[in-house]
């Protein structure tokens, strides 16, 4: 018993003295880099703070261009159309950039009730824009062509849609469609007859599309004979 009670004794003191040693290095390192953990904890709460902050405003920014835009659309959809192009035209360039986007093409729409150049110049400058995303562009450029299709020469429209309409496009079944009409309209069988058969040997056509090139088919058919 008297062995077991010096062992543990010393076995006590031995841990007393580690402690002890641990504590000493822990100041030491404390002394030593103390600093720097204070400064790397306010700077770590200082981040997520303005990330917090960052996320306010971004999120009260949305929130502002979304109901700009609301106000916006309702002037366009009233008839006021002075006030809804002054309305998008302040959003395209103050807004955030997924609204100004949607405010340029609506902006393009709105001018297209009483200025097709202007409107076809908007919907040109969003299919040129290397920053707006590509869907966007595409559309843009479909616009464009739906506001010349009935005045602008074939070569123009194939032009513009002809890359549009190939397999796998996004717009592929509208860019057809609108080349069809437009190769009708210039009385070019052959063009017309390419783009419908295109259209109608799509199994993905939509239904409203294809119910339209039939009837544009059967205007190619009537103008032969």
């Amino acid at each position: 018993m008297r062995g077991w009670g010096r062992g543990s004794f010393v076995s006590d003191i031995f841990t007393e003295v580690d402690e002890e040693v641990r504590r000493e290095q822990l100041k030491k390192l404390w002394d030593k880099y103390g600093n720097y953990a204070v400064a790397a904890a306010v700077l770590l709460v200082l981040a997520i703070g303005g990330w917090r902050g960052w996320e306010y405003m971004e999120a009260k920014k949305a929130a502002e261009a979304g109901a700009a835009y609301d106000a916006a659309a309702d002037f366009a959809e009233q008839g006021k159309l002075p006030d809804a192009e002054a309305a998008f035209g302040k959003l395209a360039t103050e807004g955030t950039p997924g609204y100004r986007v949607l405010a340029r093409m609506r902006a393009a729409a709105a001018l297209a009730e009483r200025d097709r150049a202007a409107a076809i110049a908007g919907y040109d400058a969003i299919a040129k824009d290397s920053s707006v995303a590509k869907l966007m562009q595409e559309l843009a450029a479909v616009r464009a062509a739906m506001l010349l299709v009935d005045s602008a020469p074939l070569a123009d429209v194939t032009a513009r849609l002809e890359p549009l309409a190939q397999p796998g496009g996004a717009f592929r079944h509208s860019a057809r469609e609108l080349l069809a009409l437009a190769a009708l309209r210039a009385n070019d069988a052959a063009a017309a007859k390419k783009w419908i058969d295109m259209v109608l040997g799509d199994a993905d056509t939509p239904q409203g599309v294809r119910a339209r090139i039939d009837v544009l088919a059967t205007l190619a058919e009537g103008a032969k004979s």
